[in-house]
């Protein structure tokens, strides 16, 4: 059985906290991370209703997409709709875990899960993003370099798209003199020294900048390392970031429009349509959550429609008056629902039979009926 805090490192593993956008609040909100996990249940909103069916079903986990604690609180006494929701965990031994925008931008991630729903191939993101890289770039003697190499490699270098252990290495001459005090691997004080060195090359997420350059300087034989860190230009075509754009099998708004209410779990609001029904459709934005902070984006990206949520009057008016995509609105838990069977068959191929995972069919959408 895996305790809480494995649980926690492996969704972590798919969905790191360091991608989550920098307003956002995301990992373990309650549960002790030494405690065993049975079962999971999986739910977009962390409420009494889906807190409730953890409580009845004995759960260890509850995941949530939607966080508990966005902002600050100043207390969590169980006479506030957090408090209730924490309350009824804790007492049920239960853990509280949310992977938000940092699931959004995973590759698979929410996103991903919500364009499959909706017939999408050949997806890539709406705005690239992902973990910005460094270059690094070391001289040293040949016979520090495959040390270096995998010291580096091992710390999170090298890694580039499906391979790993990648780096660049030429040959030159290094030039130097020792002065009073040093203590050279190579050459007397006093003397300019001449020698063969090799450059070493290797990209590296930002984030482990401080954990790789360590490891470099371990594996370096030298006292004094020659090395540079290079931040490199946002790549465009990373498989990460905000919204995927892919291509359907050509259709018209209105037809469109009724696959993607099929596609997704029934809600009372449905899908609006903003457009003209008739509109040939062959490319689609989508963006999971409330998607109009990427409005710019889906608007000059070429598609024919961009499906989201929980778009602004004023901001759609705007949108559709200019030469870009049509709108679909769609429920906001319906659109992030998709990803729960994605998450549950990752989590089970991962834990194997000794955990059992629940997907949650409790509709929470703040909408529950039409008149």
């Amino acid at each position: 059985m895996p305790t809480l805090g494995e649980v926690v490192d492996l969704v972590h593993g798919w969905y790191p906290p360091g991608t989550a956008d920098d307003w956002d609040a995301v990992g373990l909100a309650a549960g002790d991370p030494t405690a065993g996990v049975r079962r999971i249940v999986l739910a977009v909103d962390p409420v009494q209703p889906t807190a409730r069916e953890a409580a009845d079903w004995d759960a260890d986990l509850l995941l949530t997409h939607h966080p508990l604690f966005l902002r600050g609180v100043h207390g969590v006494a169980a006479t506030t709709p957090k408090g209730r929701t924490l309350a009824t965990l804790t007492r049920a031994g239960c853990g509280l875990l949310t992977a938000h925008t940092n699931a959004d931008h995973g590759n698979p991630g929410v996103t991903d899960a919500m364009a499959r729903a909706l017939g999408l191939h050949d997806v890539r993101p709406v705005r690239a993003g992902g973990d910005p890289l460094d270059k690094l770039v070391v001289f040293a003697p040949p016979s520090d370099a495959d040390p270096i190499r995998e010291a580096i490699a091992a710390a999170g270098a090298g890694r580039i798209g499906d391979y790993d252990s990648c780096s660049w290495t030429v040959t030159g001459e290094g030039r130097f003199r020792p002065l009073d005090g040093a203590r050279p691997t190579i050459g007397r004080v006093g003397d300019l020294e001449r020698l063969e060195e090799v450059r070493i090359e290797a990209v590296l997420p930002r984030s482990r900048r401080a954990a790789v350059v360590r490891a470099m300087l371990a594996a370096h034989s030298y006292e004094e390392v020659a090395f540079d860190i290079v931040e490199l230009a946002d790549s465009a075509t990373a498989p990460t970031g905000a919204g995927r754009i892919g291509d359907v099998d050509e259709t018209t708004l209105g037809e469109y429009a009724e696959l993607v209410a099929r596609a997704l779990p029934p809600t009372a609001r449905g899908v609006l349509v903003g457009g003209d029904p008739d509109r040939v459709v062959r490319r689609v934005a989508v963006g999971s959550g409330a998607g109009d902070f990427l409005l710019g984006e889906a608007l000059t990206s070429g598609a024919d429609v961009y499906v989201t949520s929980d778009l602004r009057h004023h901001a759609a008016a705007e949108f559709l008056e200019q030469d870009g995509p049509s709108l679909l609105d769609v429920s906001h838990w319906a659109a992030e629902w998709t990803w729960l069977p994605d998450l549950a068959e990752r989590l089970g191929q991962a834990l194997g039979d000794t955990v059992e995972v629940r997907v949650s069919t409790i509709c929470t959408d703040v909408w529950q009926a039409r008149r």
